[in-house]
């Protein structure tokens, strides 16, 4: 089942970290289309409250590079809980998660994202929608489309946009 917490301010990320922490994965996802205001919003929540803020495209890609592309396919996963666990901290904040849909890495990005939140508790932005209780990244026909049922997250939309469009 999706829980939602609704609102981008940097309480609303606070709630959210506090109600992920008692899931099983203890993901939030801060679900909204590009330029939304998702980083600025990270940001703003690791000035406040202090939480290790990880660009997870530079740094995943940094750590990648060395790599055949079938290293990359296998230890991926094992990278990004890396960078989580080089924070040591019991929340990461992830932002620019976009590598994670590279079609050439071959990954399941919302399974990535679970896997690594059993260890701690994980909010990352995800560049896309909510709709009926269904997380959408891009749109069907781009390469990178993703469309999942209901799982075990914790959703965090901004509730309206600019131009007054739901989520």
């Amino acid at each position: 089942m999706v829980q939602t917490v609704t609102g981008f301010e940097p309480e609303n990320i606070l709630e959210a970290i506090e109600q992920a922490s008692k899931l099983y994965y203890r993901l939030g996802l801060i679900i909204a289309p590009t330029g939304s205001g998702k980083t600025g919003l990270l940001q703003a929540v690791q000035e406040q409250y202090g939480f290790p803020l990880v660009n997870v495209n530079l740094e995943l890609s940094r750590l990648l590079l060395d790599l055949t592309e079938r290293q990359r396919l296998l230890q991926i996963s094992r990278l990004l809980e890396h960078l989580c666990a080089q924070v040591d901290r019991e929340t990461v904040l992830l932002d620019n998660t976009e590598i994670l849909f590279d079609q050439s890495l071959k990954q399941d990005p919302l399974h990535l994202l679970q896997g690594i939140s059993r260890n701690r508790t994980v909010v990352a932005t995800w560049n896309g929608t909510l709709e009926n209780e269904h997380l959408i990244y891009a749109s069907p026909d781009h390469a990178e489309y993703r469309h999942y049922p209901n799982q075990d997250f914790l959703a965090i939309t901004p509730g309206v946009f600019q131009g007054g469009t739901s989520v």
